[in-house]
């Protein structure tokens, strides 16, 4: 069995908040907690001691990118994700499960997971131009092209856990298919028992020394999301996913928290990790729902990209933005620091007009001080929901961010 156990430290008495400690064979995670990604086992524009500087407890890496490239098996063979990237303390792996939506249905449709329009890939230029997908579904498995080469690969549960056995993580999930959002209730009914089908080839043939979390399917359906909370807690997984889309209508985040709340009480004493959310009101909406853990490549993402976070004191309380965009011109003369209050090593050392300079220059310097300024401002937000928890003032806290 896999060194693993959670308990439930303190709760919120006006919700289902709750802190709480996951054990890992290598070492804790303090709940609720927002899980860095790094994709291809590092984050973009940082390393490993970035990580141990800015006391992440844990970091979650991409099982579809490691299995093409370098190869799962070359990671093996050369110690593990752990000594791989150089970073001991727990590690996630997804199943792959996401890509089999973003670059299929998510492809095809051109929508996220909650509904929004994306523009056309590049991905899609790695093949030929009669087809907008990666990936073909059967019950069997996912049969997908390589964005890298355009080679052809298929994935089932199984060979997932073998990736991921491969690969050395602490806490991996079960193989899954994230639906689109568009996708009709006919095709969601059969989507979900293929899903519920490869748990089980998941919980057969997964390494026991890893903890298996079970992902919980339905799309914005509730009698299909309410048969699957059912069907993954009769299962011995060590934690609960939920993972999917949440909306059959657009860009509706409320639909997501509505789900969660149908799930809630089906929902035990397990973790409960929401796969790919990392908006700051979701996160306050959703940990008052009950849920431990999150990951989301969005902070990094949007830092390359010029949205720096910024704290409710500082002014990120407004239409709930939290941040700042570190394009306008009118910066280049502001001394202060991205966020006065921040006391991540970005905002001791240098000014907006700096990384307004940096990022105008395309500079790589740009890049790895503003991840750890958003990385940090996460991190630390998580810290302070904790802490909220166990002193009784959750809600205080979320009223404080949130209008």
């Amino acid at each position: 069995m896999a060194e693993f156990s959670f308990k439930i430290i303190a709760k919120d008495k006006k919700s289902s908040a709750r802190t709480g400690i996951i054990k890992t064979r290598n070492g804790n995670i303090e709940t609720p907690y927002f899980v860095p990604v790094g994709t291809v086992a590092s984050l973009r524009a940082m390393d490993s001691q970035d990580l141990y500087n800015l006391g992440a407890q844990c970091t979650l890496a991409n099982t579809y990118h490691l299995y093409l490239r370098p190869g799962d098996k070359n990671i093996k063979n050369l110690g593990g994700l752990h000594k791989f990237m150089n970073f001991n303390r727990p590690i996630f792996t997804d199943s792959g499960g996401f890509q089999v939506f973003s670059l299929g249905k998510g492809m095809e449709d051109k929508v996220n997971k909650f509904g929004q329009k994306v523009s056309k890939s590049i991905l899609d230029k790695k093949i030929s131009d009669d087809s907008l997908s990666l990936v073909k579904i059967t019950d069997k498995g996912a049969h997908f092209k390589s964005i890298f080469d355009g080679s052809d690969h298929f994935i089932d549960a199984k060979k997932s856990m073998e990736i991921q056995s491969n690969l050395g993580a602490d806490i991996i999930m079960a193989f899954d298919e994230c639906t689109s959002p568009l996708s009709d209730y006919v095709y969601l009914k059969k989507s979900l028992e293929r899903t519920h089908k490869w748990v089980l080839e998941s919980l057969k043939y997964h390494d026991k020394k890893q903890a298996l979390y079970g992902i919980i399917q339905g799309g914005a359906f509730k009698d299909l999301r309410i048969k699957s909370a059912e069907f993954m807690q009769k299962l011995p997984f060590d934690g609960i996913a939920i993972g999917g889309s949440f909306s059959n209508m657009g860009s509706s985040k409320e639909e997501m928290i509505k789900v969660i709340k149908w799930l809630t009480p089906y929902l035990d004493n397990r973790p409960i990790h929401l796969l790919g959310i990392g908006g700051i009101d979701d996160i306050f909406r959703a940990v008052e729902q009950g849920i431990d853990t999150f990951d989301c490549v969005s902070p990094t993402r949007e830092a390359r990209r010029g949205a720096l976070y910024i704290t409710p004191k500082a002014g990120g309380r407004i239409k709930n933005k939290f941040r700042i965009n570190i394009r306008p011109l009118s910066l280049i003369k502001d001394s202060s620091p991205i966020d006065k209050y921040c006391l991540c090593s970005t905002c001791k050392n240098y000014s907006r007009a700096y990384l307004h300079h940096l990022f105008k220059s395309n500079e790589l310097t740009y890049f790895r001080l503003a991840s750890i300024h958003n990385l940090h401002f996460m991190l630390n937000m998580m810290e302070k929901i904790r802490q909220s928890i166990k002193d009784g003032k959750f809600q205080s806290l979320k009223k404080e961010w949130l209008r």
